[in-house]
């Protein structure tokens, strides 16, 4: 029987690897309702193991696209953190105990930790309800990247051409499918075939740090075994991840001549296995016992390497996200902050291509995404290489001053809390984030993401959650900080703001697309009290639905709310405005008197009606 031939098929975002940074791409695009395709190598999602940590940014994230609480629900939470060292009598003894995450404005102030698989199926399902399905066993083999300017400017152009291979074609059919895409996202891990296609170097290099890992449930004495440990003992370093369920994940630090062959220099897994691997924790663990409660579900050899790609797009057309644009060390100082940093690429980039996609903004947006993302993976790098040089030194003792000391781990460990945690994410100056007024709101930092804190509803006094009312739902916020309204000078001001953002010259109607609710989203926010406020105080404009106007005041009981004023640094009085990217991240703010600088902003990366 001849070979079918190869279909043609046309997709504005076509996205390789099924990972957690590709899926959080596609789930993003699904819910925007872009037209999205996922492929993926593997027959199916992962079953156990691999990546396992959530940050409290990321738990963040994963509340503004509606999944937040189930993730909360199906994994463990780590708050505490023990740290053991030497005892002078042999083996470790317990020298503190402390918060797991550093971040005091931490809306969820814990790390969450659950095997990769149940992360990637919390995806799947949110994709599967907006249409989108991953498709499997596929594999790119060609992909063509158009050299005409033309093309690569015009957002509706399909420049990139890519061959896919299907490893299971269904009987009779083709195996292989050529499609044009608008833009490509390569998503598909440390040895990215996209990279590699597109030419991209992965720049830095390998330590001499090797460690192994294993997921099992203990049988144990050891009394902080349910709590986040850095074991430092006189026979190498060891570190726990309580895991969902009784499960625990070892990280033990191994020395070469355990698995690396001689003859080649490089690590061989069959010198080391997981029974092997928990010989050398039990001499860590010393005097405790620790042994394994039934079978081991998961284990594996690293060497830590550092590197991040040169650059992480080609003409703004093919991107890469996650590992395939940086590696760190798994622990990367407190538990897989690569998988967060590679979620993270990807919802920073989501809303960009929505954008673009869309109309509403011009290509040159999509240049944020490598401004952005690659300088917080070489800031993580740096970072990595610090941490891992002082969690796999040995300790310091009474025979070895020149180890590393308890108190210096622990003020690594505490002062790259805001960062580990994606907390302190701060995004430098660019058309998407102006901060020359900084000032009238000096606690909401351009460039970083908005403080959780809860108002209540004028409308019925009800408390909410800030981060609950700014979704990724693509759109920007607009936050009018009102003042107090219930003052007659300032009612007038907010007013005439209203009058001034609303004249056809304005972001809301220039780029508005002529119904600006699509676009932006408009809250307001007053300080005056909620027994003599209505919201019908508010001018229309601030007012689209009787929902959208809110208080900075405790709720009925007291209990929450209030001090929001106070805790962003606006002026209770004369209030601020305040512009939310659609990730969550404070682009601008602005005085009432500073409207134009507001239209400034948007005309510089949006595209007129």
């Amino acid at each position: 029987m001849s070979a079918a031939l190869a279909k043609e098929s046309e997709v504005d975002v076509l996205i390789i690897g099924a990972g957690p940074a590709g899926l959080m791409c596609a789930n993003a695009l699904a819910m925007a309702g872009v037209n999205v395709r996922i492929i993926d190598q593997r027959t199916a999602k992962i079953a156990a193991g691999q990546a396992d940590g959530i940050q409290p940014r990321t738990i963040e994230v994963f509340q503004s696209y509606g999944i937040g609480e189930r993730l909360i629900r199906e994994g463990n939470q780590m708050h505490m953190a023990a740290f053991y060292n030497p005892s002078p009598s042999g083996g470790i003894e317990r020298t503190d105990r402390a918060p797991d995450v550093s971040a005091p404005n931490a809306r969820y102030p814990f790390e969450i930790t659950l095997h990769q698989g149940a992360i990637e199926a919390i995806f799947l399902d949110s994709m599967k309800a907006h249409g989108v399905v991953v498709e499997r066993p596929i594999i790119p083999t060609s992909l063509e990247l158009s050299k005409s300017e033309e093309e690569l400017k015009d957002p509706n152009a399909r420049p990139v051409k890519v061959t896919l291979k299907y490893l299971e074609p269904p009987e009779g059919q083709s195996d292989s499918e050529v499609v044009h895409a608008k833009f490509v996202l390569g998503a598909d891990g440390a040895h990215s075939w996209v990279r590699k296609a597109l030419g991209i170097t992965l720049d830095g290099e390998q330590t001499n740090y090797i460690w192994g890992v294993v997921d099992m449930v203990p049988d144990t004495d050891f009394p902080d075994i349910r709590c986040k440990c850095a074991i430092h003992s006189n026979n190498g370093s060891c570190m726990i991840i309580p895991r969902e369920g009784d499960l625990i994940r070892l990280y033990i630090q191994l020395s070469d001549r355990d698995v690396v062959d001689p003859n080649t220099g490089r690590v061989d897994k069959s010198k080391m296995g997981p029974e092997k691997l928990l010989q050398v924790a039990k001499k860590s663990f010393h005097p405790f016992e620790i042994n394994r409660s039934g079978e081991i579900d998961w284990w594996t050899l690293y060497i830590i390497g550092q590197r991040v790609a040169a650059q992480f797009s080609v003409h703004e057309r093919v991107f890469i996200a996650g590992d395939a644009c940086h590696t760190h060390s798994p622990k990367a100082g407190k538990s897989c902050q690569g998988m967060n940093a590679s979620m993270n690429d990807t919802h920073n980039l989501a809303w960009k291509l929505t954008h673009v996609l869309r109309g509403w903004a011009d290509i040159s947006l999509l240049k944020t995404y490598e401004f952005e993302r690659r300088k917080y993976a070489q800031d993580l790098i740096d970072f990595d290489k610090k941490f891992s040089r002082l969690f796999s030194g040995k300790p310091r003792t009474e025979e070895n001053q020149d180890g590393v000391a308890h108190e210096e781990f622990l003020e690594a460990f505490q002062t790259f809390g805001l960062f580990t945690s994606g907390i302190g994410v701060h995004y430098q100056p660019s058309p998407i984030t102006a901060n020359q007024h900084q000032s009238c709101a000096s606690n909401l930092i351009v460039g970083e993401r908005v403080i959780p804190h809860v108002f209540v509803r004028a409308a019925d006094a009800r408390p909410y959650e800030i981060q609950d009312l700014l979704p990724s739902d693509t759109r920007f916020k607009i936050l009018v900080f009102a003042g107090n309204t219930a003052d007659q000078e300032q009612a007038a001001r907010v007013n005439a703001l209203a009058e001034e953002m609303g004249k056809p010259e304005g972001f809301l109607t220039r780029f508005g697309k002529g119904e600006h609710g699509k676009v932006f989203d408009i809250l307001a926010i007053s300080s005056a009290p909620k027994q003599v406020t209505n919201y019908t105080d508010l001018p229309r404009l601030f007012r689209p639905h009787w929902s959208k106007v809110l208080l900075d005041d405790t709720d009925m009981y007291a209990r929450v709310g209030g001090g929001g004023y106070e805790a962003y640094g606006i002026d209770k009085q004369r209030g601020a405005i305040v512009v939310v990217r659609p990730d969550g991240y404070v682009g601008v703010v602005a005085p009432f008197e500073r409207v134009d600088d507001v239209n400034a902003y948007f005309a510089s990366f949006m595209a007129d009606v």
